[in-house]
């Protein structure tokens, strides 16, 4: 079985890839490690590898990890649906935010981020394809949303994230990833200044990247397909 660091490799590669097939500058497309029910020892042997970057969904398994590896240089991403009574502690921890689709939530995030700390990164999660189980705002909500969060102290608005319906044709893949990078375009030009296109995952990460992605989400592509977990229904990275 191939190692942590050599899938790694391996991903890095396929970026790299799709951003010289996409025309994209070299290096325009940032690799989150989703580590979410990861041992330690994985995320431990990506950062050997030269991973930084870490996305967890659920707030009980990501904070033994955080302490266990307080003195590593790591990015934490919280990515997962986020409940109220969650904030605190992921306002405190976590250095980005990808899944905010409540004004309520984001209030909370920037009340209780410790004031020693930088500006929590936050982007707005959108279902580009309108299936009511999703979590996300719809895209014809997106800019009052992204309004009142540009004016939360504490935070910062970096830009936009979508979980879309799987699909196996290239072009299928990329129409909602294409509305995404519309969405987003939309709001910078109403005076929003977003810089984040988070995006793309194991299965689709290429399609992501030629509509735009500045962040792709891997986690089966790295640390090997997960074993089913009753009761987490997220589709997986």
């Amino acid at each position: 079985m191939n190692s942590i660091a050599q899938r790694l490799e391996t991903v890095r590669a396929r970026i790299t890839q799709a951003e010289q097939q996409a025309g994209r500058a070299p290096g325009s497309v940032r690799l989150l490690a989703v580590s979410k029910t990861r041992p330690i020892d994985d995320l431990r042997a990506a950062l050997v590898a030269g991973q930084t970057c870490f996305g967890e969904n659920y707030l009980q398994d990501a904070l033994p990890k955080i302490a266990a590896l307080a003195d590593e240089p790591i990015e934490w991403h919280y990515i997962g649906p986020i409940q109220s009574n969650k904030t605190r502690e992921i306002a405190e921890h976590f250095a980005w935010v990808h899944s905010v689709d409540r004004l309520k939530i984001a209030r909370r995030l920037g009340e209780q981020r410790p004031a020693h700390l930088p500006p929590l990164n936050l982007c707005l999660q959108i279902n580009t394809s309108g299936e009511a189980s999703k979590s996300g705002i719809a895209p014809d909500e997106a800019l009052e949303l992204a309004r009142a969060l540009a004016d939360l102290p504490h935070l910062q608005l970096r830009g936009l994230m979508t979980i879309p319906a799987p699909a196996e044709d290239f072009e299928q893949q990329r129409m909602p990833f294409r509305r995404l990078r519309e969405l987003y375009d939309q709001l910078n030009g109403q005076g929003l200044a977003l810089d984040t296109l988070s995006m793309g995952m194991t299965g689709d990460m290429e399609a992501a990247i030629a509509e735009g992605s500045t962040m792709v989400r891997i986690g089966t592509a790295i640390f090997g397909a997960r074993a089913p977990n009753k009761g987490r229904g997220t589709r997986d990275e």
